[in-house]
């Protein structure tokens, strides 16, 4: 078992194998009308990685493959990751840089092609020898960004992961000269999995793309994580794809939706189901993948056949909403997006999304200081670098929205009202949960109760 070389990745690589494009593998697919799903998936048993990327191959129309890093990979203890391994220790994803790169490419061999792009998953503030590590196996599609993959994760200084990011970003760019079109996929749609309102989330996730393209990257996928209420997520994928459009020149682009990342359904058919309105959404909307989640997410972590089910069952929901979609003579997503004024969610995410870009010509340190302003403030987010400031909810409706904004910017657009109590961030938390368990176990019991905005707790306390 050999360790990635170097700290930092310096000029372009030899790529070996394929030159088959993600994107277009993506764009391919979209234009015969069938959605893209993709799994987390990750072992660090390669001959059991091997055989989940062959299922995976095998379980869907359209679907691409996913080597998910282990943590201790993510956070550069690879000394850990090697003792893991030679003690027989199982990890929780693949050591793409402590394994040899011989072994990986055995992995690969005769699974990824043209026809099945892989994506490399990592969560890492420090992403160097990751992209290192999978640019030196031929692949060139991951995922990350330098806000996404740092607040939520831990306590790296923003800072760090900033500089960290653009010199990843550099080095994916410097692989065009190589012949192939390295691929970045943004996080920033996802941040915190739920409770962040959708204007944030949409916001996140365009100034990255805007990051990845100033570094020279000119394949990016914009990240929206499924949240409460269908309508809301219609309006923000439609905001997210015009701003694609807006901000990202000379690009190919494409929106990646995911499945529902709070707390999900504990019972299988609330979990199936909620999988399934997930793959509706991407088709409503007009996202191109789907990041799917399986029966087992409420439990551990899933087996390969529960990955391939999941897989499926997204794939095959896709295909029905296609077919209604066609049968119907009008269609939501046919007239593209909203106007601003009839879309909330674009116009709080560009009202934000110009804040920061009016900071600095540098999109890193414009970053940082919209940090350090308030400007940008995630919810419950306890990074030291995060205001702390501010406090959404869901409303009776089930839209997520803002209680407390902070200094972000919004406040023409947002509509700020009463504070979360402590029983109402827990129903909060488990909304989506509960909605779907109870509706499949107790049909005709009443919904859920929503979390509503009331005089007291904030859920917690300013942190400066």
């Amino acid at each position: 078992m050999t360790r990635a070389a170097t700290t930092r990745p310096r000029g372009p690589v030899a790529v070996h194998g394929s030159r088959a494009s993600f994107a277009r593998y993506v764009a391919d697919a979209e234009a015969r009308g069938a959605l893209v799903v993709q799994p987390r998936m990750g072992f660090s048993d390669p001959a059991l990685m091997r055989a989940g990327l062959r299922a995976t191959r095998d379980a869907a129309e359209a679907v691409v493959g996913t080597l998910t890093i282990d943590s201790y990979t993510r956070v550069g203890d690879e000394l850990s990751a090697v003792r893991a391994l030679n003690e027989d220790h199982s990890l929780n994803g693949y050591p793409i840089s402590s394994l040899s790169p011989h072994t990986s490419r055995w992995v690969l061999d005769g699974v990824r092609d043209p026809s099945f792009p892989v994506q490399v998953r990592h969560g890492s503030a420090r992403p160097q020898r990751i992209v290192a590590a999978l640019a030196a196996l031929g692949l060139d599609a991951t995922e990350g960004g330098p806000v996404s993959y740092c607040l939520p994760y831990g306590r790296t200084p923003l800072a760090d992961s900033v500089r960290n990011w653009q010199q990843a970003c550099e080095f994916l760019a410097s692989l065009r000269a190589t012949g192939a079109e390295p691929h970045l996929e943004t996080f920033g749609g996802c941040m915190l999995g739920q409770l962040c309102p959708p204007g944030l989330l949409v916001a996140l996730s365009a100034l990255e793309a805007v990051f990845f393209h100033r570094a020279g990257l000119r394949s990016i996928s914009l990240s929206y994580a499924q949240q409460t209420n269908s309508e809301q997520d219609v309006h923000a994928i439609h905001a997210l794809r015009r701003l694609a459009a807006e901000l990202l020149p000379d690009t190919e682009w494409h929106i990646v939706l995911y499945t529902y990342m709070g707390l999900y359904p504990r019972s299988r058919e609330g979990a199936l189901e909620l999988l399934e309105r997930s793959a509706e959404l991407a088709v409503e909307a007009g996202a191109a993948r789907l990041i799917v989640k399986t029966v087992a997410e409420a439990h551990r972590i899933p087996t390969v056949a529960e990955n391939v089910e999941a897989l499926r069952v997204a794939s095959a929901a896709a295909r029905d909403a296609h077919r209604a979609a066609a049968a119907r003579t009008t269609h939501r997503t046919s007239a593209g997006a909203p106007p601003v004024s009839d879309n909330p969610v674009y116009a709080e995410a560009r009202a934000l999304i110009d804040a920061v870009l009016g900071l600095d010509a540098d999109l890193g340190r414009a970053l940082l200081t919209a940090f350090a302003r308030g400007y940008l403030d995630v919810p419950y987010c306890l990074h030291p670098d995060n205001a702390g400031r501010t406090r959404s909810y869901i409303d009776d409706s089930g839209r997520l929205t803002w209680s407390e904004i902070g200094s972000m910017p919004i406040g023409p657009v947002a509509r700020s009202s009463g504070r979360l109590t402590a029983r109402g961030l827990f129903d909060a938390l488990s909304f989506v949960q509960s909605r779907h368990d109870n509706h499949v176990l107790a049909p005709t019991a009443a919904p859920p109760r929503r979390p509503r905005p009331l005089a007291g707790l904030s859920g917690g306390t300013s942190r400066r």
